[in-house]
């Protein structure tokens, strides 16, 4: 394996965010930090426990997670969408680098720029709301696989677009609404019974309940199951991944 290819990639991404500080890591954090004050602080203060838990406590999982989940695919799929809309993918391509390498390149600084974002959340999330972590290692997994595995994701959504509006249609139309309708807020277990079964169709809610049960011990659904389905997801989109790079879908003229 070619190290230095993955560090070149992994440095240069890395320079990007630090030059856009403000965006990439302050913007996230700061309008997470918002949440915590009107749900956590104002609302939660006025409203019972959920699952044993305070309520301003309670979200501080779905919130996270709703920052991870756009983090990781913005990063991703502007990482390599711009190399495609600047020509500068062809130096990348003709590079002796096998495809493992450029995914391990731009995926792993995407996924270290979420996971830096998520910590400065839960730091953040200290100076309004008093929580503890029950399972370290446990949450410490599901931030990092999280993180991974929608990072690979949004370098799908990167390859596929050809537009900036593309690379906008999936995260604004699918994954946000999802994230909102998974469980961030509430459990799954307050809905009714019908709408509790079309509930777990949503891949979000198995994400957020196995995180939540990393910090609280409760969740709506088993935590392997969450692992599980993170995992599959994960190895369904590096199918994907390899398939495209090595066809030069969208990416050879």
């Amino acid at each position: 394996m070619n190290r230095h290819a993955i560090a070149a990639i992994y440095r240069f991404e890395m320079a990007r965010t630090f030059r856009t500080l403000m965006q990439s890591i302050a913007s996230p954090v700061l309008s997470t930090s918002l949440y915590f004050v009107v749900f956590g602080a104002a609302i939660g203060s006025r409203m019972g426990e959920v699952d044993g838990v305070p309520y301003g406590a309670f979200i501080i999982p779905g919130l996270v997670m709703l920052s991870l989940l756009s983090e990781s695919i913005s990063n991703a799929s502007f990482g390599i969408y711009m190399p495609k809309w600047s020509g500068t993918i062809y130096e990348v391509l003709s590079a002796p680098v096998s495809f493992v390498e450029i995914v391990f390149g731009y995926v792993g600084a995407a996924a270290t720029k979420s996971v830096m974002v998520g910590t400065l959340i839960l730091v953040t999330a200290r100076l309004f709301v008093d929580y503890e972590v029950q399972h370290p290692l446990l949450m410490l997994g599901f931030l990092v696989l999280t993180s991974v595995t929608f990072s690979l994701f949004g370098f799908l959504i990167g390859l596929w677009a050809d537009s900036f509006e593309q690379l906008q249609v999936i995260p604004l139309m699918v994954v946000t609404p999802l994230t909102f309708l998974g469980g961030s807020f509430y459990s799954i277990d307050m809905l009714p019974p019908f709408w509790q079964k079309v509930a777990l169709v949503n891949p979000v809610v198995y994400l957020i309940s196995g995180f939540r049960y990393s910090f609280f011990g409760v969740s709506d659904v088993g935590v392997g199951v969450s692992l599980g389905m993170i995992l599959g997801f994960l190895v369904v989109c590096a199918g994907v991944v390899r398939y495209m790079i090595m066809k030069g879908y969208k990416l050879k003229s």
